[in-house]
């Protein structure tokens, strides 16, 4: 259930362009759901990473094909890791990380019972941070994927972002 407008956001983060399809999982076939929980401290952001990581290549997202990708959603992970322990863990002190794959796209996301929404802070370069969500918004929107924040049902949040996975070029004969 997507929440817009009800709490505190930014209008443009969960955005979701209309000419890319729906990566969202209701619409698309599963292969594979991975979730595991963590503290809501500074060391999980790096713990988060690494798990993220060891299971992208435990799946076989390895090689030149998938490298950017890889980095990008290590990236994502970390930022919104970072972004749970940094604003959530007063109200949340463990937090979700979840790994879905399915067919042709993977979907990051990360639940809190913070109830309010992330606001992407616009480019201030006098700041040292709280650019984080801008990042996860630019590096989905390079890939073609899509991102946003859904509501869970004991009120907090889940922050996500989908990303195609590239086609494997066809083996010539």
């Amino acid at each position: 259930m997507h929440v817009r407008g009800d709490v505190p956001s930014d209008p443009d983060f969960g955005a979701v362009d209309p000419a890319h399809p729906d990566l969202s999982p209701g619409g698309l076939g599963v292969e594979g759901v991975w979730r595991f929980a963590a503290p809501a401290v500074d060391a999980s952001v790096p713990q988060a990473r690494h798990a993220v990581r060891d299971l992208l290549i435990a799946q076989g997202l390895t090689g030149p094909l998938y490298e950017d990708l890889v980095q990008g959603m290590l990236l994502i992970i970390s930022e919104l890791v970072t972004n749970a322990v940094r604003h959530a863990a007063l109200l949340s002190p463990q937090i979700v990380v979840e790994v879905v794959i399915g067919s042709g796209w993977v979907r990051l996301s990360v639940e809190d019972n913070h109830p309010y929404r992330p606001k992407a802070l616009q480019n201030d370069f006098g700041r040292t941070g709280g650019r984080g969500l801008l990042l996860v918004k630019a590096i989905t929107a390079e890939a073609g994927g899509a991102c946003d924040v859904d509501r869970t049902a004991g009120g907090g949040k889940i922050v996500w972002s989908s990303l195609p996975l590239p086609a494997a070029p066809a083996r010539l004969r």
